[in-house]
Parts: structure tokens; sequence; C-alpha cells
């Protein structure tokens, strides 16, 4: 069984076929969602929280993401595998060619993520130039929560919205291949994906994005603290798992 690749993730934004996505960070797991018919699973930064038990997704490197990439490769066969690029991976040219061909030839990923508006096109035009598929993340940025003063809805003014979608535009045409929206108002979110031809994915967006994607940690209610409000616990009510 091949794998999903971009042209059909292309073709469900165009039929209009919403995409589902998920982290995952092992086999067990992955094998599971594959089984549930999700598209897509997302080797997060997230782990550093929901696995590792970090305060933040900073402390994440690529020697973490690479073996948790592996194996959710390995206990997948049909899925669409993309691994984020983590803190300070990508802050220069020569870091971020190393650390994504090592994601993709390495992990088994088939694309990777990186966090940053416009100021990233040219590293996305850089890697695409060398055959590494990009999805660009927008809004809520975990790894620059610090700079922006904790997990915020991003974009509920007129001029950060208009940012965040020429932001969108620039990434786009730098060669990007997806686009995550995390913690934005669902109407910008709305015409960010009605403005962009690649597949446009939300996090606590709305429901006009092209698919949805969760911490799968939150969503099964394993995930220590306060979760999300935009995740819900799907096993709240059921008692021991």
């Amino acid at each position: 069984m091949s794998r999903l690749n971009l042209t059909r993730l292309r073709q469900m934004k165009a039929e209009q076929n919403k995409i589902a996505m998920l982290t995952a960070y092992d086999a067990s797991f992955s094998h599971v969602l594959e089984q549930a018919g999700i598209d897509v699973i997302l080797i997060g930064d997230s782990l550093g929280m929901v696995i590792q038990g970090q305060e933040s997704t900073l402390p994440v490197t690529v020697d973490d993401i690479i073996y948790h990439c592996r194996n959710v490769v390995r206990g997948s066969n049909a899925v669409f595998v993309i691994a984020d690029m983590p803190f300070m991976s990508y802050a220069n040219a020569e870091q971020a060619v190393s650390n994504a061909a090592r994601l993709m030839a390495e992990g088994g990923a088939q694309m990777v993520k990186l966090e940053g508006g416009a100021v990233m096109a040219s590293t996305v035009e850089l890697l695409t130039a060398r055959g590494i598929p990009v999805c660009a993340h927008l809004g809520l940025l975990p790894q620059s929560v610090h700079r922006v003063g904790g997990y915020r809805v991003q974009g509920r003014d007129a001029e950060t919205a208009e940012q965040l979608v020429q932001d969108a535009i620039a990434l786009q045409k730098a060669g990007a291949d997806m686009v995550v929206l995390e913690c934005v108002p669902a109407a910008l979110a709305a015409k960010v994906t009605n403005t962009l031809t690649i597949p446009v994915i939300g996090i606590g967006a709305g429901s006009e994005c092209d698919g949805q994607v969760l911490v799968l940690y939150d969503m099964i209610g394993l995930t220590p603290g306060k979760r999300p409000r935009f995740s819900h616990d799907f096993l709240a009510d059921t008692g021991a798992i």
C-alpha cells in the first residue's frame, strides 16, 4: 500500500473533502489512527510537553523528532507523515537544509513543518528547491510563545489579520505545499483558506479550513493539566480507558 501524497491532498482541497490530521509519536497510535481513517500524522514538537513532560516545545531536538518519526512510519502504511522542525533547527540556511534532510532521510517524513511568516519565505524556497516539501505554520507559534506573551489568539485586529494573509500568500509563493493556522479567528482562517491554492489546516481556527489537526493526547484526555479550549476530550465521560 502506498502512502497518501501531496497530489491527493491538493485534490482533497479542490474537491472540498476535509483533511483529518492528528499528532502521533509511536507505532501503536500510528497504526490505530491509520485504521481510523486519519489522512495525515504530524510528529509534532508537542511531544516535548505531552511525552517528555517539558513546560514548552523549546527543548525538543531534531534527534527527538527523528526517533518518534521512525516509530510512526513503522506503524503505518498509508498516512501522509509530517515532521516538525524543532526550535532553532532552521535558524540559518545550512541548518535548515541539513536538519530537514535528516528528518526526511533518517526519520522517513514526507514533509517538514516550520513556524514563521514571510520572513521564512527564503528558507521555504531553499528547502523546496532541494526537493523537501514544506508546511508553513502561522498564527500562534508555540516556538515563539515567550515573545508573544503566552498562548493567545492571533490576528484579532485588522492590521495583524492582513499581515497574516500576506504572510500566507508569501509562503505559498515561496513554494510551501501546506499551511497550518493555529488559534486565529474563524473568519480570518476562512479568508486564508479561500485565498490559497494549497491545503490550509486549522487548529483552533474554526471549521472553514481544508482540514483540522489536534494533539492526540488532548483529544483522548491524556494531557496533564489544562486542555486547550478548542480541543474536546472524547473520553471524558467514558471512565477508564
